[in-house]
């Protein structure tokens, strides 16, 4: 596998620890419709997250985030689109897309952040 492969399911799997510690729920990892996917799809309180995480090594490169483009988002909202319509009983409650950055090693130093409600529909 490569580092950047490597570096990506790191930072998902502190993400997912990360929301779990403030009581959300991971309903799904990496979860995949045709050549689209979700990196987590977490809940809590009523309110379904659909969760892209964006990771660096550095920050010299630009800011993850910034990663997250107008096609990025078009490709997550169709996927999130036919998530609900697959589960809509898991579902029902408000969505919303969110995003975690990671910035440094996932399994040492690092910085993180959550962002609510990163951009809407």
């Amino acid at each position: 596998m490569s580092l950047a492969y490597e570096l990506g399911r790191a930072a998902e799997a502190l993400a997912a620890s990360y929301l779990e510690r403030r009581g959300w729920t991971i309903l799904e990892r990496n979860w995949r419709v045709g050549h689209r996917e979700i990196d987590l799809i977490a809940m809590r309180a009523g309110v379904i997250a659909f969760v892209e995480v964006k990771a660096r090594r550095r920050g010299t490169c630009g800011h993850p985030l910034d990663a997250i483009d107008r096609r990025k988002r078009r490709e997550l909202e169709l996927a999130a689109r036919s998530w609900i319509a697959r589960d809509p009983v898991a579902g029902g409650g408000d969505y919303r897309f969110d995003a975690i950055w990671v910035i440094g090693d996932p399994a040492g130093q690092h910085r993180i952040d959550h962002v609510p409600g990163a951009w809407r529909l």
